[in-house]
């Protein structure tokens, strides 16, 4: 199946009791068995339940992996892949990456033994200064949260191949409707499926796919263990938005690059960061390794925190708010929101300074996005 057909087919089989084509939420803990240790494959729904298997196997189905597991959060399946490490084991990822996973590295495995060391470029050759033997995952966010610079996956995952190191892929701006990084060599995917997947932030939950089904088993037992489990309506809410993905990353991209060229040289706008622009660092890598821009523009404005703080307020369209990925437009300021709880010498030093401004594109019409962005910049 095409990767649309995919979206709305695989884990939505008809119910075989009553034909129902939109199969029924499985609301139970647990399941009367036929003897002891005798099961339909259902024991308790920590472990398992028929509603989130069936949105895994769309999940993995759409990223090409051989396995999945849903989790309450992005966070949590970003603890998932982590558990796999050991005290005095390392990471290497970009400096540039979301503020909940950076507190994870610096506030929970660093705690326990585990280094995290922080590429200040992109490229390969920035990640092998960082390896040696101690090193056993390299962390990728591509396109990167809030400065949208691509790290060539398929050349990373080459190196890392090469020293027996695995690769985690956070996916969640892209989506496979616009990469997939297990085919480009990456071990794990993970996603925060609160933004693009379930795409219409009514819902929290995560994701970690595999390419290697052996990968799965520690990944299954850190969730049977440590919960982060989600329940079965979130699982439904999240497989029923899953169905209206491409569709939805086609709005968000052709509105995204709308609104990025119309504020480029716009009075008040000191760049516009967006991967499909050409003057984007990695624009020729965004072509390559993506099929679209996505759903993300961020800008730096002229003047300091109050001009910019005063920019977020005046938007009517665009909500100041956490999050992204729904079909509304968000505007977010990340010194003071979603990376916050990064050190402001490190987030200024990585670029994430007062002026920064990331817009979440939704689907409404692009011209009116147009006029909200307008009239708040007049304000300032």
């Amino acid at each position: 199946m095409k990767f649309a057909t995919t979206c709305i087919h695989v884990g939505q089989d008809p119910d075989p009791t009553t034909g129902a084509t939109i199969p029924p939420v499985h609301f139970t803990t647990t399941y009367t068995l036929d003897a002891p240790g005798e099961s339909k494959g259902f024991v308790y729904s920590r472990s398992a339940n028929p509603t989130r298997v069936a949105l895994e196997k769309c999940i993995a189905a759409l990223e090409g992996g051989a396995a999945a597991s849903s989790f309450s959060s992005g966070c949590a399946a970003t603890m998932a892949v982590l558990s796999t490490l050991r005290p005095g084991d390392s990471v290497v990822a970009y400096a540039d990456l979301y503020g909940g996973t950076y507190r994870i590295f610096e506030n929970i495995s660093r705690p326990n033994g585990v280094d995290t060391r922080y590429a200040k470029g992109t490229s390969p050759a920035d990640f092998e200064s960082l390896i040696d033997a101690s090193t056993k995952l390299i962390w990728l966010e591509t396109p990167t949260n809030p400065l949208l610079r691509l790290i060539d996956i398929d050349a990373v995952t080459q190196l890392a191949k090469s020293r027996g190191i695995a690769v985690a892929v956070d996916n969640t701006f892209a989506t496979p409707a616009l990469q997939q990084p297990l085919s480009l060599g990456a071990d794990y995917v993970v996603h925060s499926t609160t933004k693009y997947i379930g795409g219409h932030s009514d819902v929290i939950g995560g994701a970690v796919i595999v390419k290697d089904a052996k990968l799965i088993d520690p990944i299954l037992f850190y969730l049977k263990s440590a919960g982060g489990c989600p329940g079965p309506m979130d699982c439904y809410m999240t497989h029923r938005g899953i169905k209206t993905l491409p569709i939805r990353m086609r709005e968000h991209c052709a509105n995204a690059s709308a609104i990025a060229r119309h504020l480029v040289g716009k009075r008040g706008i000191a760049s516009v960061i967006y991967p499909m622009l050409e003057e984007h660092p990695d624009h020729q890598l965004a072509k390559k390794q993506m099929c679209g821009g996505g759903g993300i523009v961020s800008v730096l404005l002229e003047g300091g925190f109050e001009s910019t703080s005063r920019f977020c307020r005046s938007t009517k369209l665009f909500s100041l708010a956490e999050s992204l990925g729904g079909v509304e437009s968000l505007i977010n300021h990340p010194a003071r929101m979603t990376h916050a709880s990064i050190p402001k010498d490190v987030r200024d030093a990585q670029g994430i300074t007062d002026n920064l401004v990331r817009l979440s594109v939704g689907i409404e019409d692009v011209d009116d996005l147009k006029e909200d962005i307008d009239q708040a910049l007049a304000s300032i």
